[in-house]
């Protein structure tokens, strides 16, 4: 064990279950300089005690701004980026959230929680080798603690999972599901299962509307019809091109919903506000079906069936969440896992790759999950182009539209969540002028009303998750335009109880200890 160990080691033998909750945000580290330092410490602390408050009751910006002021009285206190840290990434600003994780432990080497806000960052990003390297050295200065020990271990697996998962990966010609798994057309209904079923293998509206009720009763769909429908929808997915046009005729009304994350009972709700998707009554839901929610296999069966029942009046998104990464860190595979077999869970890994980037609504709305570009004089064309039967990359046109977020300054900026970029008014105004685009519509961002309008009106935000995580508060929302008027319409409304499931209940395990 190295000098600088044994002192990490020795200075937290007073406090050997470190552990990653609200518990020790209170913790100080007082100094003893000078009046004026004192003075200034003194003050910094009733910052940090009321961002401590504002943090249990999950007003993060206001407790960001908190602790935002302690850090300008008194830079000196990791304990203050650490909770800035935790409130960031309670917000999904994962980059910020690093930066804080980085500043903590540049601060305070001793001050073992930096190192875990600073992993918490970077396992959000999908970054676990260094996620495991911050577990790794924790472990080392704490030998004794079995909770240290334990988050080491679980992110090693993760690490060693994705090591084996790329050892098998082989080049070679994909083949569709229906290919791949021709046995599940054998799969055998048992007796005793009373549950919605496919008419000569095809979605009917019936079979829709008794999914809807067999799911609000906490049923499940037989494993043959889940597959016979992800097995359609990626046959469809895979005809269509990476920027979907969609022509809403004169009069008639079409309807914009934004994330929905797992939030099975507010989706019905949205149904019970608006109306069933019919060909009068079309709906483009704009990413981020699954994941954080525990009804996340129930949202995405409904929405894929709508898909099935009405290709050409029913319309789906990628999101950010619909990845790999995001649906092993933040429930979908373990659910999907829980509910079915982990071979599904592949599957739907498979069908996201296919799904369209982003809509063009008359020629005048682009519609995305996330936002626009690094780049200047990006067309439509360019996106159309996009190959996007892969993970989200890190960088380029996919990723943008899928990660960047508006900023109310001009220019563009770096991320708050460490991926993609910030785009203000100008970049926006620019992109629709040389597009021919009256606005667009993004989604990714959780807003009080459920929406924002942005940029002189040619940003639209649009959430559809209310009371997000049952955490947030917020309300949910979602746009309805018509085909001669394409003025936005907004309709907020409030999250309906649901069943005793927590969200992120099938979430990994570390990430619930983080965050």
């Amino acid at each position: 064990m190295s000098s600088s160990e044994q002192e990490i080691q020795q200075k937290s033998t007073d406090n050997q279950q470190e552990q990653v909750s609200n518990a020790d945000i209170n913790a100080t580290k007082p100094d003893s300089a000078t009046d004026a330092t004192q003075h200034d410490f003194a003050a910094a602390e009733q910052y940090k005690n009321k961002g401590n408050e504002l943090l249990k009751t999950k007003e993060f910006s206001k407790a960001i701004d908190m602790y935002s002021k302690a850090i300008e009285l008194y830079p000196s206190s990791a304990i203050y980026y650490a909770n800035r840290a935790l409130a960031h990434l309670r917000q999904e600003s994962f980059g910020l959230a690093l930066q804080d994780g980085v500043s903590a432990v540049k601060t305070d080497p001793t001050y073992l929680k930096g190192y875990y806000r600073r992993a918490a960052a970077h396992m959000s990003l999908g970054k676990f080798k260094q996620a495991l390297s911050d577990f790794e050295y924790v472990a080392k200065c704490r030998p004794n603690d079995k909770d240290a020990k334990l988050k080491f271990t679980e992110c090693s697996k993760i690490v060693k999972m994705r090591a084996f998962e790329r050892a098998i990966a082989v080049d070679k010609p994909e083949k569709s599901l229906s290919e791949m798994y021709r046995d599940m057309e054998n799969i055998t209904i048992e007796d005793d299962y009373k549950g919605p079923q496919l008419e000569d293998g095809k979605v009917t509206l019936k079979f829709m509307k008794d999914l809807m009720e067999h799911y609000k009763a906490q049923k499940r769909l037989h494993r043959k019809f889940a597959y016979k429908i992800l097995c359609d929808i990626d046959v469809y997915m895979r005809a269509q091109p990476s920027l979907v046009d969609i022509k809403v005729p004169d009069e008639e009304k079409f309807t914009i919903c934004g994330d929905i994350h797992g939030q099975f009972y507010d989706l019905m709700n949205i149904f019970e506000i608006n109306g069933l998707p019919s060909e009068k009554n079309p709906y483009l839901f704009n990413g981020d079906f699954v994941d954080r929610g525990s009804f996340s296999v129930e949202c995405i069966f409904t929405l894929f069936g709508f898909k099935l029942l009405y290709p050409n009046h029913f319309f789906l998104s990628r999101g950010n969440h619909e990845s790999i990464n995001m649906n092993q860190m933040y429930g979908f595979t373990g659910e999907v896992t829980a509910k079915y077999t982990s071979t599904m869970a592949d599957i739907f890994t498979q069908v996201f790759n296919w799904l369209p980037l982003c809509h063009c609504i008359n020629q005048k709305i682009l519609v995305m999950h996330g936002g626009l570009f690094s780049s200047d004089n990006v067309t439509l064309d360019n996106i159309r182009r996009i190959e996007r039967n892969c993970q989200p990359p890190e960088e380029g046109l996919m990723c943008e539209l899928l990660w960047s977020d508006p900023q109310q300054w001009m220019g563009r900026g770096p991320s708050k969540r460490g991926v993609g970029i910030q785009f203000g008014p100008d970049v926006t105004e620019a992109f629709c002028k040389a597009n021919n685009l009256d606005y667009i519509i993004r989604s990714h961002e959780v807003k009080d009303m459920g929406y924002e309008v942005g940029h002189n009106g040619q940003c639209i935000t649009v959430f559809s998750a209310p009371n997000y995580c049952d955490t947030m508060g917020n309300m949910g929302a979602f746009i309805t335009i018509t085909g001669n008027n394409l003025k936005p319409n907004y309709t907020s409304f409030q999250a309906v109880p649901h069943p005793d499931v927590k969200p992120m209940a099938y979430a990994n395990s570390l990430m619930n200890w983080l965050a």
